[in-house]
């Protein structure tokens, strides 16, 4: 059986005394084990990287520049390659995992415009003969701890700015998926990165725990869910690094009684269900402002609901492939099965659809009359379940939203150019779409909730990234002449 090991300083590394199983998520089968690396290791891989980060933030900042075009064109050229890799190991359809791939390429494009991203800024002749500029210098090595639904995109939303900055990386991938993460090292690599720039190693919580305490890590990137986002959050920050750590959603999309209520359904349908549910900006609830817009909303997303087709990522026919794991699969379906008892109603159950072979799959749950406080509307439910929450008027849905204790991402449809303004200004979430069921902003605006879907201060990749993987120095020079120079006790000034 393959054995998925680290790729540290351009080779692969690890014994094989502790190791996991990777499953493919179509079938059930187990399809490779990967390393676990243990503490002594991550010690070993970190002190490495310390050496090339060195010599990579001496590198000339085109030289960086030429790298990450050089990337950004292997990326596209190999797609449809680390596609494949994507969908054997998460189970995700073809067309979703190349547009993973398309979102990464988008912070590689950014970052690759570094020489201007990293410009300090200059004033002259603050006082007699004084000017003062900055400088933006790197971190030094950081850590990225990226989860299993999004195995390229998160890498390289992380890893490109880091290194455009200057940085080393330890990238630790989720052991469920590990071999994008080394498809990634090798490309980097083939784009000219020096070997130990970037780093993999796998692992557990041990793995975690070393990059985390070291004191040679400087800033640690996180996305996963956010009981753990808040624990890597306190351990790394009590150890004096940086922290930017992601942690989970509920995300509303509030349809108001003007909207089209056609494409308001259809953006539900692929908000909530596509990927399988899977991802920190799906729709996991519908509220619906008035009783004929819920009734509206509920047949016409049912009807969309029979015409999906589930089946393996790799046949082009389907729409939404498996859950990442058994576990998971059988957790989604308690919250479907367990909602008729708190009060809600199972429109559509797709824990009752059945499929071939032993794989993770689960068909798609529509669920009415949902209630704040239930599990099916309280819980990140990370899965292919769609709750609707009725409420009578627009400044109801507004309240129910900013009372979540999530805040990472929300939509509302209309039609009213004033309503959409009003909930710009009045909703307490990190992304707003208008119109738009998934608002992910582009590679040039940075990514990231409120309350508890952010622990730091700093949203992930775009402008907020250089300055998370970069520290400012400010630098006050002088020349004066000989004759010039003089005692001078008091505090010094401008004049």
């Amino acid at each position: 059986m393959e054995v998925i090991r680290h790729h540290v300083a351009g080779e692969a590394t690890g014994s094989t005394e502790r190791t996991g199983p990777v499953f493919d998520p179509a079938t059930g089968e187990q399809r490779a084990e990967v390393t676990f690396a243990s503490s002594a290791e991550v010690d070993a891989v970190i002190a490495s990287a310390v050496e090339a980060q060195r010599a990579w933030a001496a590198t000339g900042l085109v030289r960086r520049a030429d790298v990450l075009f050089r990337m950004r064109q292997l990326l596209v050229e190999r797609a449809d390659e680390l596609a494949a890799v994507i969908t054997s190991e998460h189970g995700k359809v073809i067309a979703d995992a190349k547009g993973e791939i398309s979102r990464g390429i988008e912070n590689v494009e950014f970052a690759s415009g570094l020489v201007n991203l990293l410009k300090g800024e200059h004033a002259t002749q603050v006082a007699s003969g004084v000017d003062v500029h900055t400088l933006k210098q790197p971190v030094g090595v950081v850590g990225a701890i990226t989860p299993f639904n999004f195995p390229v995109m998160v890498p390289l939303w992380m890893a490109a700015s880091a290194i455009a900055c200057g940085n080393a990386v330890i990238l630790k991938p989720s052991e469920k998926d590990p071999s994008s993460a080394v498809f990634l090292a090798r490309l980097w690599e083939e784009a000219g990165l020096p070997a130990g720039v970037l780093n993999v190693v796998h692992g557990d919580k041990e793995a975690v725990d070393a990059i985390l305490d070291s004191p040679q890590v400087g800033a640690v990137s996180f996305v996963g869910s956010t009981p753990i986002a808040r624990s890597i959050y306190e351990r790394a920050a009590g150890n004096g690094k940086r922290v930017q750590a992601l942690g989970g959603a509920k995300n509303h999309m509030i349809v108001m009684p003007d909207a089209d209520l056609d494409g308001a359904a259809d953006a539900a349908v692929s908000a909530a269900y596509g990927s399988a549910g899977e991802r920190c900006m799906a729709i996991s609830v519908l509220v619906a402002v008035g009783a004929e817009t819920a009734d509206a909303l509920v047949a016409k997303v049912t009807e969309r609901i029979g015409n999906l087709r589930i089946g393996p990522g790799t046949d082009p026919a389907s729409e939404m492939g498996p859950l990442i794991t058994r576990e998971h699969r059988e957790k989604v379906a308690s919250y479907v099965t367990g909602a008729p008892a708190e009060g809600a109603t199972v429109v559509v159950d797709g824990t009752a659809q059945e499929f071939d072979g032993d794989g993770y799959f689960i068909g798609v749950s529509l669920v009415d009359h949902v209630k704040p406080g239930m599990k099916v509307y309280s819980d990140e439910i990370f899965g292919p379940v769609l709750s609707v929450v009725r409420v009578d008027s627009y400044d109801e849905a507004v309240a129910l939203v900013n009372a979540n204790s999530f805040a990472n991402g929300t939509a509302i449809f209309t039609r009213d150019g004033g309503t959409a303004r009003r909930f710009e200004l009045d909703i307490q979430v990190g992304m707003v779409g208008i119109n738009v069921p998934l608002p992910v902003p582009i590679g040039a605006f940075s990514f990231g909730g409120w309350k508890q879907s952010l622990f730091g201060d700093s949203h992930i990749y775009g402008p907020e990234s250089i300055h998370f993987y970069t520290r400012s120095k400010v630098v006050t020079t002088r020349w004066p002449l000989p004759s010039e120079s003089q005692i001078d006790l008091g505090f010094p000034s401008n004049h």
